[in-house]
């Protein structure tokens, strides 16, 4: 029997008004007015598909962990998130290095979907992370800095550089996250939770009247966005990867030193 191939789902996604992002102060285009409805592009380009003006062509991804790539969307959420299919010629960049793209001047908004797959697999868990965990840890983390800077430098470089007995390195750990988003299509939405947890934690630290400096301010991001990467891999990653992204052995108080 001749199987037919499946036929891709495209994603486009906006800021909450369902306006496409690159098309404001244009001529703007609204794909929440147009669910179930063919958009002609109002500026297309004449010379497809490398007109880099500001909106010359629909853009879409068949990878929704990609989707945030490239929008001019600022990393707020929430933004919503769309099916469309193309119509008539459509393009790309390039197969080699953009094979999840395409490029084309006419769509059909399909409908609308859920955004928190933007964020990759396990996006709604990552949400969770950001609204319930952060509010809450961010302020302990930056306190825990306050507290005595000299010594949490100190742990802080022992566990990027070294990791422990049973984590390996921040540093390792980062890029073997790097790695996994860049081979699940994931990359955009890696650098989104990056932004969303760190603004969080930023958030958290203003909301409780904190008092600190710009280096436990810091800190407090950096934990922030080490602990949302360990829910987007928690499938991925054993103990070893995700204790350290989640920054185990630096929590106060400190574990005990071997003497």
């Amino acid at each position: 029997m001749t199987r037919t191939p499946k036929q891709p789902v495209w994603y486009m996604a906006t800021p909450a008004d369902g306006i496409i992002e690159r098309s404001r102060g244009l001529s703007p285009v609204s794909l929440a007015d147009a669910v179930g409805q063919a958009i002609d592009h109002p500026t297309p380009c004449a010379n497809r598909w490398f007109d880099e003006t500001p909106h010359s062509y629909f853009r879409m991804v068949k990878r929704v962990g990609e989707v945030l790539e490239d929008t001019r969307i600022r990393p707020v959420w929430p933004v919503r998130l769309w099916v469309v299919e193309p119509l008539g010629e459509t393009g790309n960049w390039g197969q080699r290095y953009y094979p999840y793209r395409l490029l084309s001047h006419r769509i059909r908004v399909v409908e609308e979907t859920d955004a928190r797959q933007a964020l990759g697999a396990r996006g709604r868990d990552v949400l969770d992370a950001i609204d319930h965990q952060l509010p809450r840890l961010a302020p302990r983390w930056a306190a825990d800095w306050d507290a005595d800077p000299e010594a949490m430098g100190r742990r802080r470089e022992t566990w990027r550089l070294s990791g422990g007995p049973d984590t390996t390195s921040g540093m390792k750990a980062e890029s073997l996250a790097d790695d996994a988003a860049r081979a699940r299509r994931e990359s955009a939405a890696q650098w989104w939770i990056r932004r969303l947890s760190g603004d969080a934690a930023d958030r958290a630290l203003a909301g409780k009247g904190a008092v600190g400096g710009v280096a436990a301010a810091h800190y407090a991001s950096a934990r922030a966005a080490g602990l949302a990467l360990a829910v987007q891999h928690q499938d991925r990653f054993d103990a070893y990867v995700l204790g350290a992204l989640r920054g185990l052995g630096l929590d106060t108080p400190a574990p005990a030193l071997a003497v």
